[in-house]
């Protein structure tokens, strides 16, 4: 089990955006500030409560389902914070099917944080 410490953003603010990934991120009131073993993130709000289930407090597992795919060549993915730049052979990871809300990270990150599915081909 992979857990994550997490306070929600509860202020009063417009929001504010931060450097990440190669590209600027968004966070906005109410998204979640994340530290995954020492990577700091934001999380959007409805993305988080969906997919992150309380451990104790300050401290979360991820429950849901996550898609990935390992990129052929470099490239960029679309998040609800903003992008996140990949080289070939990393993962391009989804919350959804629909592939609205994706990242991407390094294989060893990849297989540190998620267990693959039986049916995978990864």
């Amino acid at each position: 089990m992979t857990t994550v410490i997490a306070v929600q953003i509860a202020l009063d603010t417009e929001g504010f955006s931060y450097k990440k990934w190669g590209d600027v991120q968004v966070a906005r009131a109410g998204d979640w500030l994340v530290n995954n073993n020492g990577n700091a993130y934001t999380i959007d709000r409805e993305i988080f409560e969906k997919t992150y289930s309380q451990v104790s407090d300050g401290v979360y597992e991820k429950t849901g389902l996550v898609w990935a795919e390992r990129a052929q060549k470099a490239g960029k993915v679309r998040s609800t914070s903003g992008f996140t730049n990949y080289h070939a052979g990393d993962f391009v990871v989804f919350n959804d099917e629909d592939r609205t809300d994706g990242w991407a990270m390094r294989e060893e990150e990849f297989k540190r944080l998620y267990e693959l599915n039986e049916d995978s081909d990864v």
